[in-house]
């Protein structure tokens, strides 16, 4: 028996309500590009939306004009979607919660999460939206799952509870350290003062 590997994200797609709602919120909440658009070719009551998140995927929306929406919040049984999450640069999260207040959005404010801040909110129609972004860059050749997966190792090899930017740092001290030779024999920290 193999796996399946995964590759990334190809799409996620979503129940939607009418067209302009989707395309107002992705598109003129979210600054998604509606880049393209067709029939559901599996139901053709229904549109296909898609919008670009910023990285070339795809999120897709499934439109109908005879549904309205409903603020009500989406299930978060077993099996659901819990919430989407997308990333923000810093410059555009340090003016997160002024967007969203200038749109009387209600939203969570800042929350701290260690190795990323965050701000939820939900959606025209009740779902969970996450606005992320990264209190770090990995080193050039990794990813932030690299960096992720070596300041979680360095977290329970401490005892610490979560993680925090000094996880971060010896991360991608350690990521570095590994991934890029040197002509020193010790690359320990110096004082040269």
């Amino acid at each position: 028996m193999r796996k399946l590997q995964s590759q990334g994200v190809h799409h996620i797609t979503i129940v939607g309500a009418d067209r302009q709602t989707s395309i107002d919120f992705w598109e003129g909440v979210l600054g998604m590009p509606f880049v393209f658009e067709q029939p559901n070719l599996d139901n053709e009551a229904e549109s296909h939306l898609y919008f670009d998140p910023g990285d070339g995927r795809l999120i897709t929306v499934f439109t109908n004009e005879e549904r309205t929406p409903d603020p009500a919040r989406t299930p978060t049984d077993p099996g659901c979607v819990h919430h989407l999450a997308f990333a923000l640069s810093q410059a555009t999260f340090a003016q997160a919660v002024e967007r969203l207040d200038e749109r009387g959005i209600r939203h969570s404010g800042v929350k701290d999460r260690g190795f990323m801040d965050s701000i939820y909110f939900e959606d025209p129609l009740g779902l969970l939206v996450e606005l992320a972004s990264y209190r770090f860059e990995p080193p050039h050749g990794h990813t932030h799952a690299d960096v992720l997966l070596e300041a979680h190792r360095l977290r329970v090899e401490r005892g610490d509870y979560n993680i925090a930017t000094l996880h971060l740092a010896d991360a991608i001290e350690a990521l570095v350290t590994r991934s890029q030779a040197s002509l020193s024999d010790d690359r320990a920290p110096k004082d040269p003062y």
